[in-house]
């Protein structure tokens, strides 16, 4: 009888530190999971709050300069795009057309002194400036939340169970136009 004792012992033992695995792995894809979706959470947050600049922008800038108007309707329609954006691939082609579409209100102002020197045109700026920075850290914060989920999807006895448990790589939010933001809208005047 003590020979059945031992193997049993082992198989149950091995059935114990394979189901504290899984539990263990399981939890850690959740938690990144949760992460990358808070992260995700935040970029939505920052560029809504830089959708919601925008209107007041293009009413100053109006102001000024009234007959631009394929200037605003293209800030307008970025805007749009921006705030429907569903995921990381639509919301980098909106990003894209964003930041060309900021550029092109920007060169507008600085052909009006007048709109470069007033106040309200000059607080939105600086609003604008610091959003744009949110965005730009709301979206390390994302990347690095993706980049440690795939990592852990794709290594190995990970990926053996990350599929069959409903986890699978998210995109990383990456911008489609890399020269459309090499250069950033200029905001100095």
């Amino acid at each position: 009888m003590e020979g059945f004792w031992i193997p049993l012992l082992i198989v149950l033992g091995l059935l114990a530190i394979i189901g504290v695995y899984v539990w263990v792995t399981y939890n850690s894809f959740v938690k990144l999971a949760v992460r990358v979706d808070e992260a995700w959470s935040d970029i939505t947050v920052q560029l809504k709050r830089r959708a919601d600049l925008l209107p007041n922008l293009i009413e100053t800038v109006k102001g000024y300069a009234a007959h631009e108007q394929s200037v605003f309707a293209e800030v307008t329609k970025a805007r749009a795009e921006t705030l429907s954006a569903d995921g990381p691939a639509e919301a980098s082609v909106a990003e894209g057309h964003m930041q060309s579409a900021l550029k092109s209100i920007f060169a507008v102002a600085e052909a009006y002194p007048q709109l470069q020197a007033s106040q309200n045109f000059l607080q939105l700026q600086s609003e604008l400036v610091d959003t744009e920075n949110k965005v730009q850290a709301s979206r390390r914060f994302f990347n690095g939340g993706v980049r440690e989920l795939n990592t852990k999807i794709k290594m190995f006895p990970n990926n053996l169970l990350a599929r069959p448990m409903g986890f699978a790589e998210k995109e990383f939010f990456e911008v489609e136009n890399v020269a459309a933001i090499s250069e950033p809208p200029r905001i100095q005047f």
